[in-house]
């Protein structure tokens, strides 16, 4: 903890753009455990069949490292290379050409629906004080979101009323947008809100999501360590990494 917060001045900064999981919402268990699920199921079917030793997807790293904040079917990619595996034609489970099959979207998203209806979702409570001290003070505010769940996580979280614009994984597909690392839903989000990117901050979580605000040029990238991973944010591109968000203030209030 700083022993002065830092603090967001309206003069520097017409909105604020979030991250959902991890940032607003802590759902990034839920994401997690799904994607355990599915994999754990397709790996012990290759194991099977392969005659090879069981390798589980590892928690919290797997997802840290190849899942987290990116859209399904480049995590999904990019988690099978990791362990080097190469799906073929006809598999049922199959990624070809940058599209996610039928097969992993279903399974994935039938699963965190089903934990998310379970267990419900908490939320970073510092995160949402921040939230709606910065909408008192004028400061636009939006979430942004690779997941097409993000409507169901903030009606379930109560949030929906904290937002002047989402942007999320269903707008992606519909506007044909590039996922994180690549800036373009930031963009979306800023544009929404009449921003110019340099007048906009953007607040992330996950590695790929800070270099998607480093590379849109936001006027600020701030990075949350919830895992204490302060290096790689800043590696990424955060300019300033907090443990919470309860650390920062607005100039004024």
């Amino acid at each position: 903890m700083r022993s002065t917060p830092f603090t967001i001045a309206p003069r520097d900064f017409n909105a604020v753009l979030f991250d959902l999981d991890g940032v607003v919402t802590q759902t990034a268990n839920l994401h997690a455990a799904a994607w355990k699920q599915l994999f754990d199921s397709y790996l012990r079917q290759r194991t099977v069949r392969e005659s090879q030793p069981f390798l589980p997807f590892d928690l919290p790293s797997d997802y840290r490292r190849y899942v987290d904040g990116k859209l399904r079917y480049a995590g999904i990619t990019s988690f099978l290379q990791s362990r080097g595996i190469e799906l073929p034609d006809g598999d049922p489970m199959m990624v070809q050409s940058r599209k996610l099959s039928v097969g992993w979207a279903i399974g994935k998203n039938t699963i965190f629906l089903k934990l998310l209806k379970r267990q419900g979702v908490e939320v970073f409570n510092s995160t949402v004080a921040l939230i709606r001290t910065l909408r008192a003070g004028g400061i636009k505010t939006a979430v942004v979101s690779s997941s097409k769940n993000c409507t169901e996580v903030l009606e379930a979280a109560g949030l929906t009323d904290l937002f002047d614009t989402r942007v999320d994984g269903v707008d992606l597909t519909h506007l044909k947008l590039q996922g994180k690392p690549a800036p373009d839903a930031f963009l979306e989000a800023a544009a929404r809100l009449g921003v110019a990117p340099a007048r906009a901050l953007v607040v992330e979580d996950a590695i790929a999501g800070v270099q998607a605000g480093r590379n849109g040029k936001f006027g600020l990238v701030i990075g949350v360590a919830r895992e204490g991973d302060h290096t790689a944010l800043r590696e990424g591109g955060a300019d300033v990494v907090f443990d919470d968000l309860g650390e920062i203030e607005l100039a004024g209030s």
